[in-house]
């Protein structure tokens, strides 16, 4: 072979290489940019059912399925919810034995894919928990953005944000309590969400334009008798819920964030997420390809969430077994504002699942956190 036919070949054997890595970086990005409902949450891989039982299930040994605390179970026409590990029943070493709880449709059957979820309820609030609401439509950026509100005698609104894969079902988890509290929530959707608007390319921003759909239902609220509201979001709803506070021009009436793990590194969940998908040596161009899909450099929701321009209380709850919004990020935004910022973290909690492990100490801390907002 020639020395033209061999750099031929070289160059050929570069470019493919390049182009194949183009592609794993691409689908692995999809793994956060596209995670969508009715699949398992991103970065977390499906579970056998291997047996039920008189109230309880067994599934295959994982980190998820040996998480403490309750979930939902959700498969293919399942939704189900499934309480702490039960460690006094005989089964095999690779298995693990849960409480099931109750089944809300479906049929858990030995062979069935499943996956745990922070959502404890599936439907609408009136049918879930027995709790009126109105079903209400709010002017959004990209159009018309579905949203449950359930009224409260208090001038207060709480707005709930979902975060990454998730939908307006998860916030039904604190309904009953902020409902407790007499406060009127709005639980909204934004581009991406299963009648909502769907966003170019229908890729996700983490957060990062998406939080204009939650600035839209804070000049909702305040159309229709809010004085104040509190933005509480998950993941990277809690982002957009930061972002609203510090960049909205409706920020003097928020009057304080509930943050459950907000995503302030992108890089950093995108890499736990595409662990999953690609080999290790291909993660940073999975990096480097969102960054170029979604206009967003490394440090930008970092820059943008800077806590020194923060001017209202905030309670942040994070699981320190979150994988995909590292603990260590929530600790450095406390720090920077301690005058402001109260963090309250979750042992054995993974990713926006703290009041899962904790819905005693969780209700708590955020019941001393809305009494002088209310």
């Amino acid at each position: 072979m020639g020395i033209r036919e061999a750099a031929a070949v070289t160059a050929g054997t570069v470019i493919g290489a390049a182009t194949a890595a183009v592609v794993a970086g691409r689908y692995a990005g999809d793994a956060a940019l596209k995670a969508a409902p009715g699949r398992p949450p991103p970065g977390q891989p499906r579970i056998a059912v291997h047996e039920t039982g008189p109230g309880t299930l067994t599934l295959t040994r994982t980190p998820a399925a040996l998480r403490p605390g309750r979930y939902g179970l959700a498969g293919r026409g399942l939704h189900a919810v499934v309480g702490d590990v039960v460690a006094d029943v005989s089964h095999p070493h690779h298995c693990v034995v849960r409480r099931l709880e109750r089944v809300t449709h479906g049929s858990p059957r030995p062979g069935d894919q499943v996956w745990l979820t922070p959502g404890l309820h599936a439907g609408n609030p009136r049918d879930a928990l027995g709790i009126d609401h109105d079903d209400v439509e709010v002017p959004g950026e990209l159009g018309p953005l579905p949203a449950w509100f359930v009224p409260g005698a208090r001038d207060t609104w709480v707005i709930t944000v979902h975060g990454l894969g998730a939908t307006r079902e998860h916030p039904m988890n604190v309904l009953p309590f902020l409902r407790g509290q007499r406060l009127p929530v709005l639980c909204i959707t934004y581009r991406g969400d299963p009648g909502a608007p769907r966003p170019a390319h229908g890729i996700s921003h983490f957060g990062a334009r998406e939080w204009r759909d939650l600035d839209a239902a804070v000049r909702y609220a305040l159309r229709h008798g809010a004085r104040h509201v509190v933005l509480y979001g998950w993941s990277t709803g809690a982002t957009m819920a930061l972002l609203t506070a510090l960049d909205s021009s409706l920020a003097a009436h928020v009057g304080g964030l509930v943050l459950d793990c907000p995503v302030l590194d992108w890089p950093a969940a995108l890499r736990a997420l595409a662990a999953h998908r690609v080999p290790a040596r291909l993660i940073p161009l999975a990096v480097r390809a969102t960054e170029g899909r979604i206009g967003l450099a490394p440090d930008t929701l970092r820059a943008a969430a800077d806590p020194a321009r923060l001017s209202v209380p905030t309670l942040v709850m994070h699981g320190t077994e979150d994988p995909l919004a590292p603990l260590a990020r929530s600790r450095e935004l406390a720090a920077a504002r301690p005058e402001l910022i109260t963090l309250r973290a979750v042992r054995g909690a993974g990713h926006a699942g703290a009041w899962n492990v904790d819905p005693a100490g969780c209700e708590e801390a955020l019941r001393r956190f809305l009494i002088p907002l209310m």
